[in-house]
């Protein structure tokens, strides 16, 4: 203990020493530093974390909001710049931010023009500085005076047509009588019926054509608000006062784009084409992809009105066609008979088709080392139809040491290969094409292949998968698996391993995962992430919440036949096909992630999950890969993987005992950027699973709804993740701060008492947590 607790004075040491470090050390004589800004309103609706963007100096950052580390780190640095020690401490710190005068007055100016864009017109600012030594501090405060109403709303849009459909869309307007006169509102509903009328057949609009007058009552604070529609404006500078609507006319295909040629369609190197239902497609040499797959990915058709949301929508359904490198859609004016047309060029870029890849890992598995290989084909175009082809072949080896018994070898040993067929569309017998269309689903089949040898016995596992997913709006994802089968079979047990473990008894999971078994499936998944695009390289780039639900049943198919041909049970009291017994159970999970933006430095995040399996009709207990387990980089981080739980149980040594059936976890970090490209974090976890049933090997396990609630772990710590922009890698360590082993004493408490050898845990995980 005593040399934790040197580890510890050491620390406060160095903090100590940073804090000490004049923050001012590097401020120039007759300057300021910044220390701080504040933002005072007299008005809970002008808030001051919605006025901080339009602030034109901002102090240096803080670590988790409390401490300035990249400034003191900073000003440890000497005054002689050109040696290497200064020159790191300054790349990985921050310069003190000097006060400037003009910055503070354009700062004003900027506050009292949002403040009056939103709506407080006889707005006023009165900014004002303390110092203290070296250092200032901001304060800007607020009158927001009494806020202007829009008392009355008027529209004069001369274009009846256009007129007619804002009509039909009332419902949305963003304008009401009786609310304040924000300017920003004013401006969303501006933009809201632009891309409305893009929606329908309005090519050339944009917000610029919709204006507003607003007349003041004198002596009120109450606005009359008239929006008007500017006529629409001809190539030769004459005005029409209605806007022309926009029909598509002709749709070609170009194949074999090259982005970086000329635009202009003269120019763009082709020889031949074909055409496919009306649809002209020109091509270079020879064209790569089927029509029929181009032509069933439009989402508009000759004759159609333009509509630019269902352009957005054939970006991403030909986007999800990995034979497409780059898909342009570019339209051309035309007329005819003084209709409006629009003749449209869908131009695209081929990929790579093919690709092979070469993976070499090591392994290190309790001590026991190892090595792994595998290679990799893909082919993106298989039938082409944009169809992605995938075959990869894994081995491995390892040295296994520490065994006790006599087992035929000393070695593991896994050779595995794995396939599946991509298909950018949704497969399925009697659709018709606009179903499919619409359904914006791609389609996939997997096969599996893996063959285990070890000390202990040999395992094959074979499966094969049919799956669907498609999403919306680039916040939504479905995954329905509509087949899955999964079969395990065990060709070699040794007599050692069966003795030690399978024939006593007294372990129902060894009894049921060491047998031939079958498992046949189908499930959903649903997943939601507010951010949709602000989610970038891992990295969640402003508030942003998300929800994922997963169901999944196994056997209920199977049991229904067995059950109707009344076929007989095994000696086990289970049914089988083709002698192989069948899983059967019902899964379910549910989590929630939502992250706050704190400023541009410092977030605070958190999580809740849940989940249960449920293991009925024809076996006992869930298999063990569908099993839940507690402790490790993205659990309750102050136990290792797979060692905490289930309920008060100890452990015994043995992993396959800490698995369960329920689990329940929460966690809470504030994350906060320290320098260059790392990032630091403090989190507190709580979580632990559950049985559903008493096990004899499992003592303490079952979840009891008097007693789940005194059985759930805390833990606390500080991470560190290193962000390499396209992924993050995370180092984390948790201290145990209760320990649900112990129902009482100082062992139950080990944050009050605690042991570095005994409490900790270290992590190292790719990925934020949640």
């Amino acid at each position: 203990m005593q040399k934790y607790a040197l580890y510890i004075f050491f620390l406060l040491t160095v903090l100590l020493i940073l804090a000490s470090c004049s923050a001012t050390k590097h401020v120039p004589e007759g300057s300021y530093l910044l220390d701080d800004v504040k933002i005072i309103t007299n008005n809970k609706n002008l808030k001051p974390s919605l006025l901080r963007p339009y602030l034109r100096q901002t102090p240096n950052a803080k670590l988790f909001s409390l401490f300035k580390s990249q400034l003191s780190l900073y000003s440890l640095s000497g005054k002689d710049s050109t040696r290497w020690i200064n020159k790191v401490l300054r790349k990985i710190g921050d310069a003190p931010v000097i006060y400037d005068d003009y910055e503070a007055m354009r700062t004003e100016e900027e506050l009292l023009k949002a403040v009056q864009n939103m709506g407080y017109m006889a707005a006023t600012i009165d900014g004002h500085i303390e110092y203290k030594k070296k250092k200032l501090k901001v304060y800007y405060d607020i009158n927001a005076g009494e806020p202007y109403i829009v008392e009355t709303i008027k529209y004069d849009i001369p274009d009846t047509l256009i007129a007619s459909y804002l009509r039909k869309d009332s419902i949305n307007l963003l304008l009401k009588e009786g609310m304040i006169f924000d300017v920003n509102v004013l401006d969303n509903e501006r933009q809201r019926i632009a891309d409305y009328l893009l929606r329908n057949g309005y090519y050339k609009f944009n917000k610029d054509y919709i204006v507003y007058t607003a007349d003041t009552v004198r002596g009120t604070c109450k606005v009359d608000l008239t929006m008007r529609m500017l006529p629409y404006k001809e190539r030769d500078g004459s005005y029409d006062v209605n806007h022309p609507q926009f029909y598509i006319n002709k749709i070609s295909f170009i194949a074999d784009y090259d982005v970086l040629q000329s635009s202009s369609l003269t120019n763009i190197d082709i020889n031949d084409s074909i055409n496919y239902k009306g649809y002209p497609i020109y091509f270079k040499d020879k064209l790569f992809i089927k029509p029929r797959h181009l032509v069933d990915n439009l989402t508009f058709h000759d004759g159609d009105l333009y509509n630019s949301r269902r352009v957005q929508q054939m970006y991403r359904y030909f986007g999800r066609m990995n034979a497409l490198k780059y898909t342009n859609i570019r339209f051309f004016e035309t007329a005819k008979q003084d209709s409006a047309l629009l003749n449209c060029y869908i131009m695209l870029t081929k990929s790579k088709h093919k690709s092979i890849s070469f993976e070499l890992e090591g392994t290190n598995s309790a001590g026991d080392l190892g090595a792994a290989a595998s290679v990799s084909f893909r082919h993106r175009n298989l039938f082409k139809g944009s169809e992605t082809f995938m075959i990869r072949v894994r081995g491995a080896y390892e040295a296994i040491t520490g065994l006790k018994g006599e087992y035929r070898n000393n070695n593991y040993t896994e050779l595995g290969v794995e396939t599946n067929l991509n298909f950018p569309n949704f497969l399925f017998p009697f659709l018709n094409s606009d179903f499919k269309r619409r359904i914006n689903a791609t389609t996939e089949f997997g096969l599996q292949y893996n063959y285990q040898l070890r000390p202990e016995f040999s395992r094959t596992i074979a499966s094969a998968s049919w799956s669907y997913k498609w999403s919306r709006r680039q916040r939504i994802h479905h995954r329905f698996d509509l087949l899955d089968i999964g079969y395990m079979y065990l060709p070699w047990i040794s007599n050692t391993f069966r003795e030690d473990y399978i024939n006593k008894g007294q372990n129902h999971i060894f009894e049921y995962n060491y047998q031939d078994r079958l498992i046949v499936r189908m499930g959903y998944s649903y997943s939601y992430n507010s951010a949709g695009a602000g989610m970038m390289n891992n990295t969640i780039v402003a508030n942003s919440y998300s929800i994922r639900f997963n169901i999944e049943a196994a056997g209920n198919v199977l049991y229904g036949i067995s059950k109707i041909f009344k076929v007989r049970k095994n000696d086990n009291g289970e049914y089988a096909i083709l002698g192989i017994p069948y899983a059967q159970y019902i899964k379910g999970d549910f989590d929630y992630a939502k992250n706050i933006s704190i400023d541009d430095r410092n977030s605070f995040a958190f999580h809740i999950g849940v989940g249960i399996a449920v293991p009925y009709g024809n076996v006992r207990t869930i298999p063990f890969e569908k099993q839940y387990f507690a402790g490790g980089a993205n659990s309750v981080r102050g136990w290792a993987v797979r060692e905490l739980g289930p309920g008060s149980f100890p452990g015994d040594g043995n992993l396959l005992n800490q698995s369960g059936d329920i689990k329940l976890g929460a966690n809470i970090e504030y994350r906060s950027k320290l320098f260059w490209k790392l990032q630091g974090a403090v989190f507190i976890d709580a979580g632990n699973i559950w049985t559903i049933k008493e096990y004899a090997n499992q003592p303490g396990g079952e979840f009891r709804f008097d007693t789940f609630y005194k059985q759930i772990a805390l833990a606390y710590g500080l991470g560190v993740r290193l962000d390499l922009n396209f992924f993050i890698l995370r180092f984390d360590g948790g201290m145990k701060a209760l320990n649900p082993v112990y129902s009482h004493g100082k062992e139950r408490w080990p944050i009050i008492h605690p042991s570095f050898k005994r409490d900790f845990a270290f992590h190292f995980a790719v990925g934020y947590p949640f």
